[in-house]
């Protein structure tokens, strides 16, 4: 891990996909797929680490083979198997690379291999937006994790560990857990919201376009461990457009869409959908917030193109993942169901 990766974009690239080389040749299970699924979403990421990739599957694929064959015990952790015998049953040499394309203002992506992933907690209905943190449940403390961390140390303050998405969707798309061994749920304090904007602030200086996403419980969040998704997106997302009311346009935007350029007023609007139970979406960027109240999941149909309007949907970043949804969906479906969305 390097000691800083935030000094320069350059900086930042280069140990984000460095890493992923170096933690591919460690091997494992939990590596190939990580790596597999960033190098499948960043062609920058596929191009140096192509061949590792196909000797560990080749590799791996004979082991399980033999061993679900001859009744032998598989050492892996049991989510990552099954992701792979997915990605087995599809061929590796079958697996699609990640597209996005534009649709009026949205943007559509494609990816596949983030399909194969559980589902966790996002098939539930939690009935408030604080559950206690639950060691037997999946978290970032668990030991086989920690292979996963991109980056550990001081952030703005407060001890934090940086992991890579198993299944990005963003680019250079990390997880940041602040203070990973207190256990916090995934529910947003004061404290950590003004720290979240102070470390937008800190990384703003150096990396153009970082941004960070959070779900609450109930609006997607898929692990009950407080954690907030980090990207590097200087072109923006859509909802960032100059085009659409909240940031001073004529356009008013399908669902609801709350800006706040200061951490107080922000917080002082995050304890109210608190004290309502509301569940709701955020999205950090350089001296602003997006919130985004919302129905609650698993409250509404939801139609079958998507797996959940997280924060990147809510910003107007629609996942698919079969190429007829990616290629059928249009602007007013994507509009109607963000609609559908509002509080």
């Amino acid at each position: 891990m390097s000691d800083n990766p935030f000094i320069t974009p350059e900086s930042f690239q280069h140990a984000f996909t460095s890493g992923l080389s170096g933690l591919l040749k460690k091997g494992g299970l939990g590596a190939f797929i990580l790596v597999c699924a960033n190098a499948s979403f960043d062609k920058r990421v596929e191009a140096t680490t192509a061949a590792g990739l196909r000797n560990l599957y080749d590799k791996l694929s004979a082991e399980y083979v033999d061993a679900l064959t001859n009744g032998k015990p598989i050492q892996a952790v049991e989510e990552d198997l099954l992701v792979f015998l997915k990605l087995h049953a599809v061929g590796f040499e079958r697996l699609q690379q990640t597209e996005t394309r534009r649709v009026g203002p949205w943007e559509v992506q494609f990816n596949q291999l983030r399909s194969f992933r559980p589902r966790r907690i996002t098939t539930q209905v939690p009935k408030t937006l604080h559950v206690s943190f639950e060691e037997t449940s999946f978290h970032f403390n668990k030991p086989f994790m920690q292979k996963e961390a991109f980056w550990t140390g001081k952030l703005s303050g407060r001890h934090a560990t940086l992991y890579y998405n198993k299944y990005p969707f963003a680019d250079f798309h990390g997880l940041l857990v602040p203070e990973r061994e207190g256990c916090l749920p995934q529910f947003m304090t004061e404290a950590h919201h003004h720290y979240l904007w102070q470390a937008m602030l800190d990384l703003s200086r150096t990396l153009a376009g970082v941004g960070f996403g959070y779900n609450s419980l109930g609006a997607f969040a898929s692990v009950n461990h407080l954690h907030f998704q980090m990207f590097v997106k200087p072109a923006g997302l859509p909802v960032m457009s100059a085009t659409w009311q909240h940031n001073g346009g004529n356009e008013a935007y399908p669902t609801v869409c709350e800006v706040f350029d200061t951490a107080v007023s922000a917080w002082q609007f995050l304890s109210t959908l608190h004290d309502k139970n509301t569940p709701y979406n955020l999205l950090y960027c350089k001296n602003r917030l997006y919130v985004f109240p919302r129905q609650k999941q698993g409250c509404y149909p939801q139609p079958d193109w998507t797996s959940g309007f997280a924060w990147l949907e809510m910003a107007g970043g629609m996942i698919t993942f079969n190429r007829e949804s990616f290629l059928n969906l249009d602007e007013d479906t994507i509009a109607r169901e963000l609609a559908r969305l509002a509080v």
